[in-house]
């Protein structure tokens, strides 16, 4: 089994990440900003239907269930220069199978209306918290030839009326998994551009928009998060590079 560190675990798509990792017996790192929030999915995460997985060993002697860890880091991607000193705090595992950035934020605004303050919190939470994260935890990626997913988002391929400041900063992640897929040749990098996605941020998009919330008209966390465990569970052989998930 492996190790997964997750940010914005507590949300819908990183939740369901979460699930899924957790289903397979892998052990988990899970960060976000709500220590709280943090616990209490930990909590779910050991219990119920993510309870320990039976690891099978054909052949032999049938072995008990395995109970993968999960530890919690409570990190503010608002302040990523700060990330450096809690995770040196909190300790990280020396290998990571995989890194799977799902944290973001969005607020919708024209040009004209979106504030220094805006453009710098979009970029500091979508774009340059995932770049440092990945750059501290690159040892540890190595160690294991890991795999880095980035969740970006269909905003991160064409920009439109009032969602420059989100799609500047998805357009900017993009870049960084390109420019790492070409610097770091024993990792694979992994771009999943969600189209709209039953989540409570979506849920805040479209009160932005003036718009009703109807969760049936917008794809399943579950099936984003069905879709990039897919992409980790591709053989050595090959990686997917991008894949986009749009609501049918």
């Amino acid at each position: 089994m492996g190790t997964y560190l997750i940010t914005g675990a507590t949300g819908g798509i990183g939740t369901a990440v979460a699930e899924l990792l957790r289903g397979r017996g892998h052990d988990l790192v899970l960060t976000g900003r709500s220590p709280e929030r943090l616990d209490g999915l930990a909590k779910s995460l050991h219990g119920g239907a993510n309870a320990a997985t039976q690891v099978i060993n054909p052949g032999a002697v049938p072995s008990p269930p395995r109970s993968a860890s999960i530890t919690t880091i409570p990190l503010d991607l608002r302040e990523p220069r700060r990330l450096e000193a809690t995770l040196a705090l909190a300790g990280i595992p020396p290998r990571l199978d995989g890194v799977v950035h799902t944290a973001g934020m969005v607020h919708l605004a024209p040009v004209a209306e979106t504030e220094a303050d805006e453009w710098i919190e979009h970029m500091s939470v979508n774009l340059v918290s995932a770049a440092e994260l990945t750059r501290l935890l690159l040892p540890a990626l190595r160690a294991a030839e890991g795999h880095v997913v980035f969740v970006n988002s269909t905003a991160g391929l064409r920009a439109n009326p009032e969602w420059a400041a989100y799609a500047a900063s998805k357009f900017g992640l993009r870049a960084l998994a390109d420019s790492l897929r070409a610097e770091e040749p024993s990792l694979r990098v992994t771009t999943v551009y969600p189209g709209r996605t039953a989540t409570e941020m979506q849920r805040r998009v479209r009160a932005q928009e003036g718009g009703a919330y109807a969760e049936d008209d917008f794809a399943a966390p579950a099936t984003v998060a069905r879709v990039l465990v897919s992409a980790l569970e591709t053989s050595r052989d090959a990686v997917v590079s991008e894949v986009t998930v749009r609501p049918s």
